[in-house]
């Protein structure tokens, strides 16, 4: 443990073995204290980040089957919907009046929808509101549309992007080896898959997010695999902006597990930004743990509280719904003890 501490408050990179080890004899406050000492050494000020942005679901009809997702409706079942392009410009206008920067534009894997579907979509939304960023289409979605078009991630990449897609998020990665995937996502792209996406997609100029979500059937060691290979890969492309952990949550879902305590998520919060060396951002997830336990998550590594979220269905459809406008998301950053800054999604300052 000294030595592990010691490379820690050097700047060392730790091993998958090391952050295993860490994981199992640190303490909670040990944890904390080397996640805040790296964060700080990335991040010398005391400035918290957020942007103010929506998530917009452009269909929850999805083929996966997701065993932890409690929004998806089967193509065959009442309650799926397609949003109409009337709702959508809604729902960017009024983003747009809220000061809003961005939308977080995702949705279920619909059959029924053709590839040129979302490229229109992506083409309308520019033509009517230039100035939007359009972080859009998780991994998942992508390799979905290579299957319904017959074209490979980076021709469907291109496609995208010369219809106006800025920047892809890094959801769909839940735990990034497969015998986690296979029993709780089974027809979503593999862990190879997703990060042949992100390769792809850095190589081309987009910058993305990567997500874990844990606390259902993985091991420790799992998590820090997916850690590991969220690493190399950001060793080889630099294209990953931020990292969100956020734990699952099992209310109205097909997996029964016990829910993850504070104490838990703030550990692999903790655990993520001192393994994670070459990813600068790490995120609060609020909209899972509340604004108090956020607030602590600024002390256990975290120099961003990500999203106002103007608008989020998912975790909610799991009985979780916390709001946060740009007024409170400030007051809890100062109340912290910190000085709270607007961002984009480069984490360019506005």
């Amino acid at each position: 443990m000294e030595k592990i501490v010691a490379k820690i408050l050097e700047g060392q990179r730790i091993t998958r073995e090391e952050a295993l080890t860490l994981w199992q004899e640190a303490s909670f406050f040990d944890l904390g204290f080397l996640a805040r000492e790296t964060r700080f050494r990335l991040h010398p000020e005391r400035v918290v980040t957020y942007i103010v942005d929506r998530n917009i679901n452009y269909t929850n009809i999805c083929i996966s089957g997701c065993k932890f997702c409690a929004y998806y409706r089967s193509p065959e079942t009442e309650g799926g919907f397609v949003l109409s392009k009337e709702e959508l410009f809604r729902k960017i206008e009024e983003t747009l009046s809220l000061g809003g920067v961005q939308i977080l534009l995702q949705g279920g894997l619909n059959p029924d929808l053709p590839f040129s579907f979302y490229l229109e979509m992506l083409k309308d939304i520019k033509e009517r509101f230039p100035e939007i960023h359009i972080h859009g289409f998780s991994p998942p979605e992508i390799i979905h549309f290579t299957r319904i078009s017959g074209k490979n991630i980076e021709e469907v990449l291109k496609d995208l992007i010369a219809a106006g897609l800025n920047s892809i998020p890094g959801g769909g990665a839940e735990i990034l080896v497969d015998r986690v995937r296979q029993k709780i996502s089974p027809h979503k792209c593999s862990a190879d898959e997703w990060l042949e996406v992100m390769r792809v997609a850095h190589r081309l100029g987009l910058k993305t997010t990567a997500t874990m979500m844990f606390g259902h059937i993985e091991t420790v060691e799992e998590r820090i695999e997916h850690l590991a290979r969220l690493r190399d890969l950001q060793d080889e492309t630099g294209g990953f902006t931020a990292f969100i952990p956020w734990p699952f949550q099992p209310g109205n879902t097909e997996l029964k597990t016990p829910k993850v305590l504070p104490v838990e998520y703030l550990k692999m919060l903790a655990l993520s930004r001192i393994f994670l060396d070459n990813i600068k951002n790490i995120q609060a997830s609020w909209v899972t743990q509340g604004p108090k336990v956020a607030q602590v998550a600024l002390e256990f590594g975290a120099n961003d509280f990500g999203s106002t979220m103007i608008e989020e269905n998912v975790v909610a459809a799991a009985g979780v719904s916390h709001r946060l406008s740009i007024e409170e998301i400030e007051r809890l950053i100062k109340d912290a003890g910190y000085t709270p800054r607007r961002r984009k999604m480069d984490y360019s300052l506005i």
